[in-house]
């Protein structure tokens, strides 16, 4: 484990920014570091308290290390440009966590030469060659979502969708679009409906299919030095770098807020969310615009901004701070997933650089035609409707959850999360009960305790908390039939 930290810091600061990313199953732990680190107290006494050998090495050995994500800031000040993952790798063996910023911590880990790979434990889903969505050269399955857990049968609190969508008189649009598909896709409508909506040119507009697809377009329009994804977050734009090749270097937030810190300050792209999925916190708008920069991209995923009456954080209508990208979407209010419609708004050299990346006709005619119809006021006023009632129901949610469960941060969208002691035995038993929540483990910075559940009505919210009460009570020996949510099929235990 490579280890880079500020003057004075404390040992707790430590062992949180090591705990958070030390994949399961590690073998013995040992500690590496710059050498005039090494004698800080709190980095002695956060190996001390483990048990951890921790060794110091000169900038001169580190600086020989080849490593993915180089810092000219980190070189300019120590005279080597990375602590962390060169000491790591300097034994050899392969990276497991690329250099992740946590707080005055950075950590990476790496895999002794002299240690079997994660490869050599079947039981490992890296050991899984014909899994193609696991990330084999990090730490969680980047490509993990929801989706994969609301299987037939179960009332799916996994998905964040809005449940009842879409309203009949958006399903009346999207039928007529059909009927209307023999023509191709003219996009000129819905880019202007989305330029009024937000009071921005329409050269300012990039129309998406859904809002995942600006993550790829950014991967390959962009060339980044040093790109940022704050975590935990929505995991598909650190997939999307990843797979065009790019270093990214994560920056945890801390729990149990998770409220937005500080980003490396040389960091030319920066993403993350508000609200964030999948802590639901709701960073201050002036928190956000101050990541700002020029010569930085800024990418900020508004997917659920929506679900927050007024949107009061939404930077959607700042045309004044550089090289920001503000990220939307339909999916989560209008139930729309399986249409894949989102757009993105930017300054309009970088939507044109990103429109460049796209094929022709890439936002299909019933995807356009949701846009126009989505963005009328009358529409927005009942997304507003929607997220005022929203309020009520995760009130009602919250005061349903049983003793022992713990609430992570202010929860403001469509969604908790929750840290539940064994959550994956509870997560498998709610299955058998017929509920299917999102695992928390492949979020970057969470762990295997922590579970994201859907906002939904205030009975099928109590009827959950009912469920969810009966197993931390009875535990894991436990597993007797109980009676399932009306409506629902029994299912196979999953845990995937």
């Amino acid at each position: 484990m490579g280890v880079g930290a500020r003057t004075g810091v404390r040992a707790e600061e430590v062992l949180a920014a090591v705990d958070a990313v030390l994949p399961p199953r590690s073998g013995p732990v040992r500690l590496a570091t710059l050498d005039t680190r090494a004698a800080e107290p709190g980095l002695r006494e956060a190996a001390a308290s483990r048990g951890w050998p921790l060794s110091g090495h000169p900038a001169a050995a580190l600086v020989t290390v080849p490593v993915p994500t180089p810092s000219d800031r980190v070189a300019a000040a120590v005279g080597t440009a990375s602590v962390a993952e060169a000491a790591a790798l300097l034994t050899g063996g392969r990276l497991l966590v690329a250099k992740t910023v946590h707080g005055r911590v950075t950590v990476a880990v790496a895999e002794d030469a002299d240690q079997p790979h994660l490869d050599a434990d079947p039981d490992h889903p890296d050991a899984d060659p014909d899994h193609p969505d696991t990330d084999r050269d990090h730490d969680v399955d980047l490509r993990h979502h929801g989706d994969v857990e609301a299987t037939e049968g179960l009332v799916d609190l996994a998905v964040n969708v809005r449940a009842g969508t879409p309203p009949a008189w958006l399903r009346t649009v999207l039928h007529d679009a059909v009927d209307a598909s023999a023509a191709y896709p003219d996009p000129r409508a819905a880019r202007a409906a989305v330029a009024a909506a937000h009071g921005r040119p329409e050269a300012e507009v990039l129309l998406t299919a859904g809002a995942a697809e600006t993550f790829t377009l950014l991967a390959r329009a962009l060339r980044p030095r040093r790109a940022v994804v704050v975590h935990p977050s929505f995991t598909e734009p650190e997939a999307a770098l990843r797979a065009a090749g790019h270093a990214v270097e994560r920056v945890l937030l801390a729990p149990p807020s998770y409220r937005l810190g500080d980003v490396p300050t040389d960091a030319d792209l920066v993403v993350l969310g508000n609200p964030t999925n999948p802590t639901s916190v709701l960073h201050a708008a002036a928190d956000v615009a101050a990541l700002a920069r020029p010569g930085r991209v800024l990418v900020v995923d508004e997917a659920f901004a929506d679900t927050a009456p007024g949107e009061p954080e939404s930077l959607a209508g700042r045309t004044d701070l550089p090289g920001l990208l503000v990220v939307r979407s339909l999916t989560k209010t209008w139930g729309l997933a399986g249409l894949r419609v989102g757009y993105a708004l930017g300054p309009a050299d970088l939507v044109a650089a990103l429109a460049a990346q796209q094929p022709h006709w890439p936002v299909s005619a019933p995807a356009l035609a949701a846009l126009v119809a989505c963005t009328t006021p009358a529409a927005r006023a009942e997304a507003e409707a929607a997220a005022v009632a929203l309020e009520a129901d995760r009130a009602a949610l919250l005061a349903a959850l049983p003793p022992g469960v713990e609430v992570v941060g202010t929860p403001r969208a469509s969604f908790v999360l929750l840290r539940v002691p064994g959550a994956a035995r509870v997560r498998a038993q709610l299955r058998d009960r017929g509920w299917a929540v999102r695992r928390g483990d492949t979020f970057p910075g969470l762990s295997a305790d922590h579970l994201r559940v859907a906002v939904r009505d205030p009975d099928t919210s109590r009827a959950f908390a009912t469920a969810l009460a009966e197993i931390l009570v009875t535990g894991p020996q436990r597993r007797d039939p109980h009676p399932r949510p009306p409506g629902t099929a029994p299912t196979p235990d999953e845990t995937s």
